[in-house]
């Protein structure tokens, strides 16, 4: 995942601060995650979360916070599909 994120980033790094991670409210079944690029530190808020491994930012959204403890986030790349999965133990329904 991380590796993957770096890819998306690299080719805008002067101009891209880092990724951000949020939730949206989707029809009857809650909420979905959504990742933004994230252009500019100003952009972070105050109770805003951001994570740094492996040369890689990821900033969450200080309203997913709740959403997202305990979720594990991977990337999948095979012959069918290419996306980020977001696994969320917590999770009532899908």
């Amino acid at each position: 995942m991380w590796s993957r994120i770096k890819q998306l980033t690299d080719p805008k790094a002067e101009s891209i601060y880092g990724v951000k991670l949020g939730v949206r409210r989707r029809g009857c079944n809650g909420y979905s995650y959504v990742m933004n690029y994230c252009n500019d530190p100003e952009e972070v808020g105050k109770l805003d979360e951001v994570v740094e491994e492996k040369d890689v930012r990821v900033v969450v959204d200080s309203k997913a916070l709740m959403f997202i403890v305990g979720m594990e986030m991977d990337y999948i790349d095979n012959e069918i599909k290419s996306e980020f999965v977001f696994n969320n133990p917590n999770a009532k329904g899908t």
